[in-house]
């Protein structure tokens, strides 16, 4: 199978979130998670001043354009490319050119390549985001993508939660 590299699709003003989802939609419903890995809305954190306080806001680093990480083929050049709000890749014509490494580098996207040291049915804590302190089994392990997905109760019920390896820490 061929590598998987960073292209930069370019949108409508405004619907960069919304080609996001959708391109996230259309991922799910076709079972494509292996061909196309990540769809990314660069965002910058900055400082504003609003009636005499400065808050902090998130800003889109290249409004009109959103960067999907995937393996280029037919398939999945035309799932993106007919995407409602995607006005075309960018490169010559209709060719797609990805972001070489350095590029995606001084994005801040430097490649880490994390070797998990984890099993399915390992015992794992989440050490950061919205789970932080959970406790949970690991149910698989996407090393594409770089992500775990353990089971944790909500609402009385098991559901399904899916971590990056940089997000927990074996117990």
């Amino acid at each position: 199978m061929a590598e998987a590299r960073w292209y930069v699709v370019h949108t409508y003003s405004g619907y960069e979130n919304k080609v996001k989802v959708d391109i996230e939609k259309t991922i799910e419903n076709r079972n494509l998670q292996e061909q196309i890995l990540e769809v990314s809305v660069p965002m910058l954190e900055v400082a504003e001043m609003k009636n005499g306080v400065e808050k902090l806001a998130d800003k889109k680093m290249f409004p009109g354009y959103v960067l999907i990480h995937m393996v280029m083929n037919d398939d999945t050049w035309y799932v993106v490319r007919n995407t409602r709000g995607v006005t075309g890749f960018v490169g010559p014509g209709s060719k797609p050119v990805p972001l070489s490494e350095e590029e995606m580098t001084g994005l801040g996207f430097a490649r880490k390549d994390i070797t998990p040291e984890y099993q399915e049915g390992d015992m794992i804590v989440v050490t950061a985001g919205a789970w932080k302190d959970t406790i949970g089994s690991i149910q698989t392990i996407n090393e594409g993508k770089k992500t775990l997905t353990i089971n944790v109760e909500m609402f009385g019920r098991e559901t399904p939660v899916e971590l990056s390896f940089t997000e927990v820490k074996k117990m």
